[in-house]
């Protein structure tokens, strides 16, 4: 009896093993860690923010509804309550995430406005760390797209498609081309090189 039963469940594995059961739980362990590092990376970018608008307020108070427009689009990016497997939840995420990255870009022009705010060491260093984390938003966002591709490819492909109805698995939701160039665009944040003098004024003649 215990002979029958080993027997019946090696032959259990070999089916879904042939079936692409193991493909898609690698898969699908796949994209929820790729999710998890997108997730992280957009919040390592929402902590730098505070930091970065206290830095610019002490050069430029007066510039309060850009103050006001970032502060609100960080908090309203880091209270959604995203679902990477919803759909409605992720475009609601997409959409925060690109209101954050607009008002990071105003707040980028208010800089510009100011030169002296590009030689204050605060602001270089975080310069610099908003910086690479756009870069590892990018990076994160881009390897969680192909994992959710190679997903769906394979539990539509038959006869994995077959599995994947059987326990369950459905194709999962993914940036879409019109909100990936609109979130994919990082503000302006290269204030490296030094504003221009302003040109002296021409002599008074006759």
């Amino acid at each position: 009896m215990r002979a029958l039963q080993a027997l019946l469940l090696v032959a259990v594995a070999m089916l879904l093993s042939g079936c692409g059961y193991n493909t898609i739980q690698v898969q699908d362990e796949a994209t929820k860690s790729a999710w998890s590092e997108v997730v992280n990376q957009y919040q390592r970018r929402a902590d730098l923010i505070p930091n970065l608008v206290e830095t610019v307020k002490g050069f430029a108070a007066q510039e309060q509804a850009v103050f006001i427009g970032v502060t609100e689009a960080r908090a309203k990016a880091t209270q959604v309550q995203v679902k990477a497997d919803d759909p409605a939840s992720l475009q609601q995420f997409q959409a925060a995430q690109g209101e954050l990255s607009s008002a990071l870009s105003r707040l980028m022009v208010v800089v510009e406005k100011y030169p002296e705010i590009k030689s204050d060491q605060n602001f270089r260093d975080l310069q610099a760390q908003l910086e690479g984390t756009e870069n590892r938003i990018t990076v994160a966002r881009n390897r969680y797209i192909q994992a959710v591709q190679d997903y769906n490819v394979t539990i539509r492909r038959f006869p994995t498609n077959l599995t994947a109805m059987i326990f369950g698995y459905k194709v999962k939701p993914n940036f879409t081309v019109e909100n990936e160039a609109a979130i994919a665009k990082p503000p302006t944040v290269d204030f490296s090189a030094p504003a221009a003098p302003a040109p002296a004024p021409a002599p008074a003649t006759g």
